[in-house]
């Protein structure tokens, strides 16, 4: 209340700005990089969505050209442990020691896709993430 008995009128609380609109949609696509490794209902989704939207975004919007690269490094190596990884189990169940690797490579594909979302989540949020054991294939 002020000294004169009326009250003081109560300030809206100020709200922070929204990005810009190139900003959120750049964040937009950076997510999308991510995010479309979860197609893995379609062969090798994991690395065909990724593609797609770099190659499709990469000049529009440089950051997607960052994130693409990324995604795409990550879900590459995934495959590539998951591939070698199941012939190596495959292999090792003729001597009956094979089935000891199958949840391994079950664990990595599960990590690749935990890893994707963790990613989006990052990214969407406008921070960078650089994933873990990615090889770097695509420079």
């Amino acid at each position: 209340m002020a000294e004169t008995g009326t009250p003081t009128p109560i300030q809206p609380a100020q709200n922070p700005t929204p990005p810009n609109p190139n900003e959120a949609q750049a964040r937009t696509w950076n997510m999308l990089c991510h995010l479309s490794a979860l197609a893995i209902c379609i062969p090798f989704g994991n690395i065909i969505g990724p593609l797609l939207i770099w190659q499709i975004k990469k000049n529009e919007i440089p950051s997607v050209n960052v994130h693409g690269k990324m995604a795409l490094n990550f879900q590459i190596t995934v495959t590539i442990a998951v591939v070698i990884g199941w012939v190596a189990a495959t292999i090792l169940s003729f001597i009956r020691i094979g089935f000891l690797l199958f949840p391994v490579v079950m664990l990595v594909a599960l990590a690749g896709l935990v890893f994707a979302i963790i990613a989006g989540i990052k990214a969407n949020n406008g921070e960078d993430y650089k994933y873990p054991y990615s090889l770097n294939l695509i420079k």
